[in-house]
This record gives structure tokens, C-alpha cells and sequence, in this order.
């Protein structure tokens, strides 16, 4: 039963992080020829808002799992209607855009049940 209390320890910590990194490297397109070091940096930071977000949602997860929890559901839930939005304006397509919100937003869904499955382990 340790190993199991472990196990819903420490994957919803881990697999949130490596969501914030995979949302953080869409940052990395501004980056673009013709402007300037300093355009191109605070660009850059501006990119890495969701990131900031996400990573004080991590924080108070990490700390609040319960609540942290739904805060993640909340965050995947919410924002996977403007994800789809953007995306089928995009290509047109229904199933483009559903694909880009399983790929972006259920992670975070899934780290928000691992947190609360992980608070209700610890309470028994």
C-alpha cells in the first residue's frame, strides 16, 4: 500500500511538470528574425504567462492537493473551449481541434484527479 501512496505522490507532480514544460516551449516561437534581443526576450516572457500560472497552480497543489486538484480540472476544463476555438478556426477541422485539447488540456485534468485520488489516499 506504500508503494500505491507513493505512486500518487509523486506522478501528478511529475507529470505536471513535464506538461508546464511541453506548454512553455510554445514560448519559443517568439523568437522571430528582424527584432531585436530585447523584443524578442520580453516577447518571450509574455509567452511564458500560462506557464506562470500554471506553475503557482503546481505550487498550491503541491501544498493543497484537494483543492490544488480541482484548480487543475478547472484549468483543463475551462480552457480547453478557447484551445478548440482557436484551433478549428484554425483548420477547420472538428477532430484537429479535439486532438489539440486531448494532447494540451487532459494532462492537466488528469493531474488535477491524481491530486485528489492522492488527498483522499492520505486521508484513510
Amino acid at each position: 500500500m506504500k508503494s500505491l501512496e507513493s505512486w500518487f505522490h509523486w506522478v501528478p507532480r511529475f507529470l505536471c511538470i513535464a506538461a508546464i514544460l511541453f506548454v512553455s516551449m510554445f514560448a519559443l516561437d517568439s523568437f522571430a528574425p528582424g527584432l531585436t534581443i530585447w523584443e524578442q526576450l520580453r516577447d518571450f516572457m509574455i509567452h511564458l504567462i500560462p506557464s506562470y500560472v500554471l506553475i503557482l497552480a503546481l505550487w498550491f497543489a503541491w501544498n493543497k492537493e484537494k483543492w490544488g486538484g480541482i484548480v487543475f480540472i478547472a484549468i483543463g476544463a475551462i480552457t480547453s473551449i478557447p484551445v478548440f476555438l482557436m484551433n478549428y478556426h484554425r483548420t477547420n477541422s472538428i477532430w484537429v481541434g479535439m486532438l489539440i485539447v486531448l494532447i494540451i488540456n487532459i494532462p492537466f485534468i488528469m493531474v488535477g484527479t491524481l491530486f485528489i485520488i492522492n488527498d483522499s489516499l492520505k486521508r484513510k
